[in-house]
């Protein structure tokens, strides 16, 4: 059923953060992860997740993540460029995008 009135017309603001975390995974390799780009309106992780592939030129995925949030999974360290990225592509504002380091949430812009 659709929902129609007043309430129907009332968009849902969504605070948007997202942060974006390194972690290595044996000896030299690491794994760039960034939660939180389902806060984003009108953006599909899955799309997002291609955009990421192409631009890195390495592998990237969508996962669940604890709490019944999704996760995007890249190969590489591309913390710097991942930001830089969602701020240009999507236009997520640079004030919420957080660069974890080393357990310090650090704003991007």
């Amino acid at each position: 059923k659709k929902r129609r009135g007043a309430t129907a017309k009332t968009v849902h603001k969504v605070d948007t953060r997202v942060i974006i975390q390194k972690i290595s995974r044996n000896r030299k390799k690491a794994v760039t992860i960034v939660v939180g780009m389902d806060t984003v309106p009108d953006v599909k992780l899955k799309d997002v997740s291609k955009a990421f592939s192409k631009r890195f030129a390495g592998s990237s995925s969508v996962k669940d993540a604890a709490g019944g949030k999704k996760e995007i999974i890249l190969q590489g360290d591309h913390q710097d460029e991942a930001a830089a990225f969602i701020v240009d592509k999507f236009k997520v504002p640079g004030d919420a995008v957080f660069l974890d380091m080393d357990g310090d949430f650090v704003p991007f812009a």
